[in-house]
């Protein structure tokens, strides 16, 4: 199994002096956080789709095997809330593809008032190709029934197991043969951290969900204050993630 472990974002201020030198110019920030990590989600699309030139200038900052997750565009996942999915797809898919052989999985979030629509799911899925590997974090409970798990299983999408308050939020079904998994608050101190009992417990978890030669990618959104440069740093060395160790 492997674990490639990152952070959700990397273009935070209150990080300098944490995982980036103080007075490193913010233009070197992700060829320094590339030193970490192996792998980075990336948030901007979220918010507002780069362009092809900006995915490739990551593409061509980044060291060969460094993978970035892409978070798809609230316009697809938010406002359209999964309708119409063709064209926010080609247009996703059109811009991230210049990140080449870096680019990894693409993450669907959706909204906590969005209920389980399994059609609109599976007809979202479809849109994107077959080569893609699609991620999906569900916040509204509707969402955990058989036939979503079928929908995802069916399409080869992984569901996204996500963590509030150092526990899992959902079921933890394996739908994929990849997995992915996100951090979003934890219940150590300083606020919001996880501590370690609650990190090798969630490596326990996906040691036994992930057998042999599985990929699974976990990301830290607990950005405040370093707190997620901290937590996964730790967690990567919990998983055998790590790339070079930094002296926090």
């Amino acid at each position: 199994m492997a674990v490639r472990v990152g952070t959700s974002g990397w273009q935070y201020r209150d990080w300098s002096g944490v995982l980036y030198p103080a007075g490193l110019p913010v233009r070197l920030w992700l060829e320094e956080y590339a030193g970490h990590f192996s792998t980075l989600e990336s948030n901007n699309a979220f918010y507002r789709l780069p362009s092809p030139e900006t995915f490739a200038s990551w593409r061509d900052r980044t060291p060969a095997g460094f993978v970035i997750a892409v978070k798809a565009s609230r316009y697809l996942t938010h406002i359209k809330r999964l309708h119409d999915p063709e064209e926010p797809v080609a247009r996703l898919m059109a811009h991230a593809s210049a990140l080449g052989d870096r680019l990894g999985p693409v993450l669907l979030q959706l909204p906590p008032t969005l209920r389980a629509a399994p059609g609109a799911l599976d007809d979202c899925l479809r849109c994107f190709p077959a080569d893609t590997r699609v991620a999906v974090e569900f916040r509204h409970p509707s969402w955990w029934s058989e036939e979503v798990r079928s929908v995802l299983t069916a399409r080869k999408a992984a569901l996204c197991w996500a963590d509030v308050g150092s526990r899992p939020v959902g079921p933890l079904w394996r739908t994929a043969g990849w997995g992915y998994v996100r951090f979003h608050q934890g219940r150590a101190a300083p606020w919001p951290s996880y501590g370690r009992t609650a990190l090798a417990s969630w490596a326990a978890r996906i040691a036994a969900a992930w057998p042999g030669d599985a990929e699974v990618f976990a990301y830290f959104n607990n950005d405040l204050g370093g707190a997620a440069v901290r937590n996964a740093l730790d967690f990567a060395r919990l998983t055998g993630g790590a790339v070079r160790p930094a002296a926090l």
